[in-house]
């Protein structure tokens, strides 16, 4: 079992992992939404007219790294992967020491599968500079879906070290904390996780999962209502708290919960079990918040 690092932990207070829960075993919950990346260089606003300008950068500056580097950000956060790669390699070969470009080209192999080579990338960003977090984090998401969870600690730790305010650093060392069944390690991360990104669902989802855990079911049915308000299309959010409404006997709040994830994903199979368990009824009106 893993144990957190004294030296960084904070008293009183990352998309491969599936989350031990005990508690929500029988409700088969998916594990949260990652939160945005606010120490991430896969950033920005995707429209058309984004990319069209981004061209028209790379266009006019064709030998300017950092240009394809941006508009590698956005193609990768558009989903369009293999020219997001591209760009990367573009801006890579016009610097091989850019450290940037190494880690977003990291962060679309993790998102694709190729775990080897985003490792290798992430430890290129990391050998330039050493003080890169989001390099950190990223390795460290790559240990956490090949089962090196101290390698994971580690690196989730070195990111805090480097910047403490680094939000989703504290949410995935959460995430592995959470997942060996060390809640209250994990609700401290998740905590400081909400201090320093207050308008991200996810470690709120998070958060709520391990009270659960705990069996403190109106501290986790409190987070699990602001996540849905934060974020009302997160399924996660809407199934976790009809489970916790469910488990405080509160039928109403629970069907309510339960239908409005159904209204996401018709077919999605812990709502759907839910709702029956709580005796929901398909066309009624649900009151879902006093």
């Amino acid at each position: 079992m893993i144990q957190p690092d004294a030296g960084v932990r904070r008293c009183g207070i990352g998309l491969m992992l599936a989350l031990a829960l005990a508690a929500c075993s029988q409700a088969g919950l998916a594990p949260p939404s990652r939160p945005d990346s606010p120490n991430d260089d896969v950033t920005g606003s995707i429209s058309s007219s984004n990319l069209d300008s981004l061209g028209a950068v790379v266009a006019r500056n064709p030998r300017d790294p950092q240009a394809y580097n941006m508009r590698g950000s956005v193609l990768g956060t558009a989903g369009r992967y293999r020219e997001a790669i591209a760009d990367f390699n573009t801006a890579i070969s016009l610097d091989p020491r850019f450290a940037q470009a190494y880690a977003n080209r990291g962060l679309v192999e993790r998102e694709t599968g190729r775990l080897d080579q985003a490792m290798a990338d992430y430890n290129r960003a990391i050998a330039i500079d050493p003080g890169y977090a989001a390099a950190y984090v990223g390795r460290g998401m790559v240990h956490r879906q090949k089962r090196r969870l101290l390698a994971a600690l580690s690196d989730f730790n070195k990111a805090i070290q480097i910047g403490p305010d680094n939000a989703e650093a504290f949410y995935d060392r959460g995430l592995l904390y959470q997942a060996q069944g060390q809640h209250q390690y994990a609700i401290d991360d998740f905590t400081t996780a909400i201090g320093l990104s207050q308008h991200n669902a996810a470690p709120f989802v998070a958060r709520g999962l391990s009270y659960l855990a705990v069996n403190d079911l109106k501290s986790a049915a409190s987070d699990l209502d602001d996540a849905v308000l934060l974020d009302p299309q997160n399924i996660a959010a809407w199934t976790s708290r009809g489970l916790a409404y469910e488990r405080m006997r509160d039928k109403e709040k629970a069907a309510g919960s339960y239908a409005q994830a159904l209204t996401i994903r018709h077919d999605y199979e812990p709502a759907v079990q839910g709702f029956a368990r709580v005796g929901g009824q398909l066309g009624r009106s649900y009151q879902t918040f006093n």
